[in-house]
């Protein structure tokens, strides 16, 4: 039976392998989870439930009003209708956002036809349009108005009556709905249109555990007036939590302290990998604290990394760990 209602990375059996044994100096580094609110606030990711009736734009603005932060940027945008989740990067960490691209997103539609139609041809249209579609971005959208390829991972129906369907649907980023709608209407010849939207997942974070913005400003007033963080942490994650989605390779204490000068991981310093990595595919490099210590592109793949003793495996993207929070091996020139 096909599994519905996963995206990609969801479905996806991810075993991270260890080369070898290795053990991390505890003077060095921190876990995520130990970090301070300062820290958090620096560099921290938000899981928000974006009301209706504002741009992505105007809500990562008021995010960064209540959280006091110099800057904050949001994770894929949703028209002012639209409402759902909406990850908000505060600081350091809205360097992360683009990771969102490779993860997917997730929608519940409201659907409405404008002539009734039977359940099995509605089912057979969703059916068509699973899998590579072309799309052509509606007139009013910030993109280029050329046809294009994106792929619909499913489509579910949950309820329909009358003219109204509501469905799930799991896509690539950079999919229409409102498109959509429409494309699958004149395929049934009624024609369609898109009466409500709600994202429901964006890559790694989904609609039950976000929360809204006057929750986040409830959190942050308690910690303001009292000093309790208990709120503000359920709130504000990692910036690692941003990177769930994404194959990994854990690093020795040595190699952290390489990548955080912008050099390629040399195969020594990868202590565990996941094993169906791919060459040249986006990864996150990770310590053996958990800390995210640089998004990097595969020179191998996970199986030639478990196989060979040498060479290059990671070329670093995009470098997250500050310098000399792991201190070098090698003597300065």
């Amino acid at each position: 039976m096909k599994i519905m209602g996963l995206l990609p990375f969801e479905k996806e059996k991810r075993k991270l392998v260890k080369r070898y044994e290795s053990s991390t100096n505890p003077e060095y580094g921190l876990k995520p989870e130990d970090r301070t609110i300062a820290e958090l606030l620096n560099s921290g990711i938000i899981n928000l439930d974006k009301p209706g009736g504002l741009t992505s734009h105007e809500t990562a603005d008021i995010v960064r009003k209540i959280m006091k932060v110099k800057s904050a940027g949001h994770g894929g945008t949703l028209d002012p209708r639209v409402t759902g989740v909406l990850p908000i990067a505060l600081n350091k960490a809205t360097r992360i956002l683009e990771v969102f691209l490779h993860g997917g997103k997730e929608y519940v539609c409201e659907m409405k036809l404008h002539k009734e139609v039977s359940e099995k041809d509605l089912l057979k249209t969703f059916k068509k349009f699973t899998g590579t579609i072309k799309q052509l971005p509606p007139i009013k959208s910030s993109v280029k108005r050329i046809l294009r390829e994106r792929t619909i991972y499913y489509i579910e129906l949950l309820e329909f009556a009358g003219r109204t369907a509501l469905f799930r649907a799991g896509c690539e980023a950079g999919t229409y709905i409102r498109k959509l709608c429409t494309d699958m209407g004149e395929s049934l010849g009624v024609n369609a249109h898109m009466q409500d939207l709600r994202r429901t997942k964006a890559s790694c974070f989904k609609e039950e555990n976000s929360i809204t913005l006057f929750e986040l400003q409830e959190a942050m007033a308690l910690y303001e007036e009292k000093s309790d963080e208990s709120l503000l942490r359920k709130c504000v994650m990692p910036a690692e939590a941003g990177v769930q989605h994404l194959k990994k390779v854990i690093i020795s204490d040595g190699g952290v302290a390489g990548m955080s000068y912008g050099a390629p991981l040399m195969l020594p310093g990868a202590v565990a990998v996941t094993e169906n990595i791919e060459n040249n595919e986006l990864i996150a490099v990770m310590s053996q604290k958990n800390e995210l210590v640089a998004l990097g592109k595969a020179a191998m793949t996970g199986k030639e990394m478990l196989e060979k003793s040498k060479g290059i495996c990671v070329n670093a993207y995009k470098v997250f760990i500050e310098r000399e929070v792991y201190p070098r091996s090698w003597k300065k020139e």
